[in-house]
């Protein structure tokens, strides 16, 4: 699905976002500027045969957050889990789990997916053009609101809209599948995105982020990383992560976020 330009003249909803009275914190923006390198391992690429045992390594490895990707096989041409594995998620740690989802009509699930457990449910602006009404849904529920954009979606879809989510994810690559190869044309939308954000916003980068990307994605500006095949396709989580994280540090030294 693409981006189609909102009708500006029907925008009457007015998004109060993070800086009005619904969301008082954001976890993730709390964690960042407690010093902590933000990689959220995304649990597609764990082994499900051993799902609680996954999570307990990752936790083990200094992880933060975990990032749980919701496919619907409509909005992208893939199915991945839905709400119980969220809830077994939840279940399982006290981590911040970051739920993407990536499905036609976030509005039906935004209150289920809370009650499994989401702390952060991030939808897509090619499905919403104008994503404030679904902000203010989420933000009732107690939870913080993203935005995400796919390669193709100019950075100007999302910018109306920083004030009123606390995270802005941007996909580089294509969703619906992982293991895909990082799409560097996405790296000036980071940059121009670190330029005009907000006090308080997190950007987050997913897809083909690994040793060889995640450096490139913090010096454009990033603030966090889903990382899938690029930790849990190693053997040990706790090396891998803390490479990674040095990675991300030496990087973020060189620009001024």
């Amino acid at each position: 699905m693409d981006w189609v330009q909102p009708d500006q003249k029907d925008q009457t909803f007015q998004g109060r976002g993070r800086h009005g009275s619904m969301i008082a914190r954001s976890p993730l923006f709390e964690e960042y500027q407690a010093g902590h390198v933000m990689i959220g391992p995304s649990l597609l690429a764990a082994d499900f045969r051993y799902l609680a045992r996954e999570i307990e390594r990752l936790e083990a490895a200094g992880a933060r957050f975990l990032h749980l990707d919701i496919m619907d096989g409509h909005f992208v041409p893939n199915l991945s889990f839905g709400i119980p594995i969220v809830q077994a998620v939840r279940k399982a740690t006290r981590l911040i789990l970051d739920v993407h989802l990536m499905i036609s009509n976030p509005e039906a699930h935004i209150e289920r997916f809370r009650e499994a457990g989401a702390d952060y449910l991030t939808v897509h602006i090619e499905v919403a053009p104008d994503p404030r009404p679904l902000f203010e849904m989420i933000h009732r529920t107690g939870a913080c609101a993203g935005v995400s954009l796919n390669p193709p979606t100019p950075v100007e879809a999302v910018i109306p809209y920083l004030n009123d989510c606390e995270l802005v994810l941007v996909m580089s690559v294509m969703p619906g599948f992982g293991g895909q190869s990082f799409r560097p044309e996405v790296l000036p939308k980071i940059r121009r995105l670190r330029q005009l954000a907000p006090d308080g916003l997190m950007i987050s980068v997913d897809g083909g982020v690994n040793g060889q990307t995640i450096g490139q994605c913090a010096e454009a500006g990033a603030t966090m990383f889903i990382v899938g095949t690029g930790l849990l396709g190693h053997d040990n989580y706790s090396q891998r992560y803390r490479e990674l994280a040095a990675l991300v540090k030496d990087h973020q030294s060189k620009v001024a976020l």
